[in-house]
C-alpha cells in the first residue's frame, strides 16, 4: 500500500503537546476528525478501546494506535512528533515521541492490514526515525515520509 494513498501533508503533526497516553490519543482524534467526518469523541473511544486489548506502542519510542471506523471510506494515516514523550506501555517501557495514527474503514480488512504492515515497515528503519526526530518542519517531515515510502506494495 502507498503511503501517499493514506497520508497527506496536513496530516503531519510536527510537535504535538501531551502529558499522558490519554491526553496523546485525545489530541489524535480531534485532529483527525476534520480530516475523516467523523466525530471527534467517536475517534477517540474505538482508539482507546483498541489500548485496552493492549498497548499499540512497538518500542523504541513508537506506538501506531489504530482503530477501525464506520463511516470511513478508505484508510487515513496521520504522522505526530511530539514535543515531549510520554509513557504509552511500551513493550520496552519507553516513552513514545513518533506516532502514527491508522484509521480504517469497519470492513477494511487487508487494506487495514496492509497499511498497519507498512507503517510498521517503514518506522522499523532506525536512520528514518531518527531523521524525523531531528526534524520540526511539517513539510519537511512529510517529505521524509515520502522519500523512504517508495510505491512498493506491503
Amino acid at each position: 500500500m502507498q503511503l501517499s494513498r493514506i497520508l497527506s501533508a496536513s496530516g503531519v503533526l510536527p510537535a504535538i503537546q501531551a502529558g499522558s497516553k490519554k491526553q496523546l490519543l485525545q489530541s489524535l482524534a480531534a485532529h483527525a476528525a476534520p480530516a475523516t467526518g467523523l466525530d471527534e469523541r467517536a475517534i477517540f473511544d474505538v482508539l482507546m478501546q483498541r489500548e485496552k486489548l493492549g498497548s499499540t506502542g512497538l518500542g523504541n519510542g513508537i506506538a501506531i494506535p489504530h482503530g477501525r471506523f464506520a463511516g470511513l471510506d478508505k484508510v487515513h494515516g496521520f504522522f505526530a512528533r511530539l514535543g515531549k514523550p510520554v509513557d504509552f506501555d511500551a513493550p520496552d517501557h519507553r516513552p513514545v515521541d513518533i506516532v502514527f495514527l491508522l484509521m480504517a474503514p469497519e470492513g477494511a480488512g487487508a487494506d487495514h492490514l496492509k497499511a498497519l504492515a507498512r507503517v510498521s515497515r517503514l518506522l522499523r528503519d532506525e536512520a528514518l526515525v531518527e531523521k524525523l526526530r531531528a526534524t520540526a518542519d511539517r513539510d519537511a517531515l512529510y517529505a521524509l515520509l515520502m522519500e523512504q515510502a517508495p510505491s512498493r506494495a506491503a
